[in-house]
């Protein structure tokens, strides 16, 4: 998984992982995501992404998690985060 930076935005790209490879990965990246991230922007495509953009959307929990955004370009969903307590 490729991870980018960008002040209070993690960007993730999950392209050519399996959808259980990716849930493992993005769950474990909202455990340790520290308190400054607000925001993870997801790049998962959607020519053959759609298993894993619905995993994304779909079946992704955990508490960290405040809302997901659809975007404009289907090939990737917003994550929006809770403040850590």
């Amino acid at each position: 998984m490729l991870q980018e930076r960008h002040g209070n935005l993690l960007e993730v790209n999950i392209h050519g992982m399996t959808v259980e490879e990716a849930k493992r990965s993005l769950e474990q990246l909202l455990n340790r995501a520290d308190a400054k991230v607000t925001e993870i922007r997801v790049i998962h495509g959607y020519n053959s992404g759609q298993a894993l953009r619905d995993m994304v959307r779909l079946r992704l929990k955990h508490p960290r998690i405040a809302a997901k955004l659809i975007c404009l370009n289907p090939g990737e969903t917003r994550i929006l985060l809770q403040k850590r307590k």
